[in-house]
């Protein structure tokens, strides 16, 4: 079977319709929560979700084979700095949204050039 090419009215079609879909899904905590306090498990979430990501960046960083051997080239030298950099980062700025993205820059900037 013959896949159907898409035209141009059904791609601004799917596209309005994702958007509002987008805009209505941003917008959704805001309506619920703007006449009272958002449930206990919500500030949990906001006030410690800094913390998981970074954790769950350290993983990601440390979760390739190469990395796990430390027997090939670089020794999981790109992760090893990209750890310390987000930290390095936190420690000093203390702007979690900082040292996630820059010691994930540094970190992607790192593998590339060691691949």
């Amino acid at each position: 079977m013959e896949a159907q090419k898409m035209t141009l009215l059904m791609a601004v079609i799917a596209t309005v319709a994702g958007a509002i879909l987008m805009f209505l899904l941003r917008a959704f905590p805001f309506l619920l929560f703007s006449s009272r306090k958002p449930p206990q498990i919500l500030s949990f979430v906001e006030k410690y979700i800094p913390a998981m990501v970074i954790g769950v960046l350290i993983i990601y960083c440390l979760s390739d084979p190469k990395y796990l051997t430390f027997t090939n080239s670089p020794w999981g030298i790109p992760a090893i700095i990209g750890i310390a950099v987000t930290t390095v980062l936190h420690i000093a700025k203390g702007n979690s949204m900082i040292s996630i993205f820059g010691g994930t820059i540094v970190y992607m900037i790192l593998d590339r050039l060691f691949l």
